[in-house]
């Protein structure tokens, strides 16, 4: 796992943080909020490294949004027929992440600590 934040931080981080700080033109609002995002997650999951198993929920952020694009974004570009460069290659990385968070994400462990806890109710007086 911490492969993966670390990995995660390093590809990311840089990258979107310059886009940031040093933009060569002014940036429209609409990327300076992905951007944004990006960089804070990759700032994030540099703490991951440290702490890999508090900063989980990045990962599930991770799957579930590269699989989300790749579902709803991806999948009609190619049926319709209009897959560019840029896509295809998001593409393989989202599919390569995917693959690798199912891998390193402890399933074991969410499922005792996130998935049986969500269903467990306390009765409370009424």
């Amino acid at each position: 796992m911490r492969g993966l934040y670390l990995l995660t931080f390093i590809g990311l981080a840089f990258e979107a943080w310059e886009y940031l700080l040093y933009p060569k033109e002014p940036i429209d609002y609409i990327t300076g909020i992905t951007f944004s995002f990006w960089a804070t997650y990759a700032t994030l999951m540099g703490l991951g490294v440290r702490y890999p198993i508090k900063m989980l929920p990045l990962l599930f952020l991770q799957l579930a949004y590269k699989a989300t694009w790749a579902l709803t974004v991806y999948f009609p570009m190619e049926s319709a027929e209009i897959i560019t460069p840029e896509a295809e290659s998001f593409y393989r990385i989202c599919i390569t992440a995917v693959i690798i968070d199912i891998v390193v994400i402890p399933w074991e462990y969410v499922f005792k600590n996130y998935i049986r806890t969500f269903f467990q109710f306390k009765r409370f007086p009424i």
